[in-house]
């Protein structure tokens, strides 16, 4: 400030800022005239502040660089309105110490492609999988499938062929390869690869002819019979294993498909979750059956905590609707009534929330008549409130049209973001004022039940005449007979 009071004693009149708007090319006129005459002012990009540069005079400087004071506070205050909310969007939690702490994502219980992400360990008796060893086999990938596939032949092989050659060794038809008088156990085996090759040859049953057993070794004979029969408990087996793994209907459950995200919205005037499930195969699921379970830890009253506790979602077991003919896509609906776990859960109270939705789709495959499960699940970041699912099917000429590329799309619907449970009670309250609105009404009647037996009679001729009295048991019960029946009346009127 010294140094600019004592070159500048007072700002020189082209230099202060303008008040009212101008369009640029005067903002660029006057910025020029400053800079030609003095060769020693600029603006600067906060507030227009006198700068003091022995420079030369620079050429005239873009229209960006000089603006006035309106759009550079403008600029300011949208600069700091974006921090602000940038602020608020990567907002996190704090800890006990006010350290910032990023929200855990939480890990899948049930993966989207149906896989369960859980692991045994610490198992110690896995002595139980060679009780099942035929359920251990198919439950095998398909490398370690084939590679007991291949081992079971070929140990088999090997081993009956180590036993033929040590029969022909045993006996010495080895020694007798060239004497034509010795009768060996089996022709034409000189070593041990000739053994194994009259193996394969008798378990497989492929007979070729130039290896044979002879009847002159018993031995050979029983072995004989023992490769065959153990060879076709091992064909019997292994092929079984392998058409088993292959005609497992768990590719089936491929071809069905879960929509990526539910939605919370009004159906019916109730609040409903819902998902989609569609079936992109032509043959069908017989008897599919849908059923949903919610995935959350909980603390009992007892204080004992329960990690992964599941609840059943009715989708529709009481009426039926669990029970889907899967033709076409379906929307399955979950009402959220007081018996649902979400009874009580709001739009803000599910940003909050931390559970898993799992939904599982059970039926027989119609070509294979094989059951087939198909399953999925929504973490709660994944079920949208106020999102209802896009329309998918159009007629068409002689048959209904399925757009599979709306299968995942939603669109916004008026939701109230309140809980199913302040729902209720707001319509109860209503209930009751309309209640309390008519019985107000009814407490008006018993003033004109008494103007009206002040009536005369019109069946009696002359003057009207007026009884002063009070009234008997007859006329107290044909009046409470009419205001009961006014009141029916009335109360008919206001349920119409």
């Amino acid at each position: 400030m010294a140094l600019e009071n004592s070159v500048f004693p007072s700002r020189p009149d082209s230099l202060s800022l303008p008040v009212e708007e101008k369009g640029e090319r005067e903002e660029v006129e006057v910025a020029t005239e400053a800079t030609a005459s003095t060769g020693v002012y600029n603006l600067s990009d906060e507030l227009g502040h006198v700068v003091t540069t022995e420079t030369t005079p620079s050429p005239p400087t873009s229209a960006k660089v000089n603006r006035s004071f309106q759009a550079k506070l403008a600029e300011r205050e949208a600069k700091a309105n974006q921090a602000r909310k940038k602020a608020q969007g990567t907002e996190k939690e704090r800890g006990r110490f006010g350290w910032a702490r990023a929200r855990r994502k939480r890990q899948r219980y049930v993966e989207k492609n149906g896989r369960c992400n859980v692991q045994h360990g610490n198992m110690r008796e896995t002595y139980r999988y060679l009780t099942d060893i035929f359920t251990t086999l198919v439950d095998l990938n398909w490398r370690c499938s084939l590679f007991v596939f291949v081992m079971a032949y070929a140990v088999t092989w090997l081993f009956f062929g180590a036993i033929w050659y040590l029969i022909a060794y045993c006996r010495g038809d080895l020694d007798h390869l060239e004497d034509e008088k010795w009768t060996p156990c089996v022709n034409n085996v000189n070593g041990f690869i000739s053994a194994f090759l009259f193996s394969i040859e008798t378990e497989t049953t492929i007979g070729y002819g130039h290896r044979v057993i002879t009847d002159q070794c018993p031995v050979g004979t029983m072995l004989l019979l023992l490769q065959a029969i153990l060879g076709s408990m091992v064909n019997a087996f292994m092929v079984g294993c392998m058409f088993v793994k292959i005609s497992q209907p768990n590719k089936r459950a491929e071809t069905l498909v879960f929509s990526k995200t539910a939605v919370i919205s009004l159906r019916d005037d109730k609040l409903c979750l819902m998902f989609r499930v569609g079936d992109l195969r032509s043959s069908h699921i017989v008897g599919a059956n849908m059923r949903a379970k919610l995935i959350k830890s909980k603390q009992t009253q007892e204080g004992e905590f329960i990690p992964l506790d599941q609840t059943d979602i009715s989708v529709g077991f009481e009426t039926g609707d669990d029970r889907l003919f899967l033709v076409s896509p379906l929307v399955i609906s979950h009402e959220i009534d007081a018996h649902s776990p979400f009874w009580d859960m709001s739009q803000a109270q599910l940003e909050k929330e931390d559970f898993e939705i799992v939904v599982i789709l059970e039926g027989m495959v119609e070509a294979t008549g094989m059951t087939c499960q198909a399953r999925s699940s929504y973490l709660a970041e994944e079920v949208m409130w106020g999102h209802r699912f896009s329309p998918m099917m159009s007629l068409a000429e002689g048959f209904f049209d399925v757009d599979y590329g709306a299968f995942h799309h939603t669109f916004e619907v008026d939701t109230p973001s309140s809980s199913a449970r302040e729902l209720s009670l707001a319509a109860a309250r209503l209930d009751a004022h309309l209640y309390w609105s008519i019985s107000s009404r009814l407490d008006e009647e018993p003033t004109l039940a008494n103007q009206a037996t002040k009536q005369p009679d019109s069946g009696c001729g002359g003057e009207p005449t007026f009884i002063v009295g009070e009234m008997t048991d007859i006329q107290e019960q044909s009046g409470l007979g009419e205001l009961n029946g006014s009141v029916a009346t009335d109360q008919s009127e206001s349920e119409a």
